[in-house]
């Protein structure tokens, strides 16, 4: 069934998901936290050449998706720490078949 704009209603939570892991940064930065809160700087060196201004770009927009929560410690400098919601981490099993899709793919492809 087709919804007034052409879209099957279907395809509408898939394109909200989308859009909210959209880039070729967030699942990455998702899967790094997946494995404890992080700092910025440990982000940006686990997920490799992204710019401090596109991480912190994408830290803010999966926050504002409820993926990731930001803590501020009160410390001289102040401590900022990034960590997987539990709406983030009903992502786990998404992350883990596009890990083992694309081990397969690779293989398939590049023959490694």
């Amino acid at each position: 069934m087709l919804s007034k704009g052409g879209c099957p209603r279907t395809m509408l939570s898939i394109r909200d998901a989308l859009e909210a892991l959209e880039g070729r940064w967030k699942l990455l930065i998702l899967f790094s936290l997946s494995e404890g809160p992080k700092r910025f700087k440990q982000i940006a060196r686990e997920v490799g050449s992204i710019t401090d201004k596109t991480l912190s770009k994408e830290l803010k927009s999966l926050e504002a998706n409820k993926l990731i929560k930001r803590d501020v410690y009160d410390t001289f400098p102040a401590t900022v720490e990034y960590s997987i919601t539990p709406h983030g981490l009903s992502l786990e099993k998404v992350l883990d078949e596009l890990h083992y899709w694309g081990l397969a793919h690779r293989k398939k492809v590049i023959g490694k």
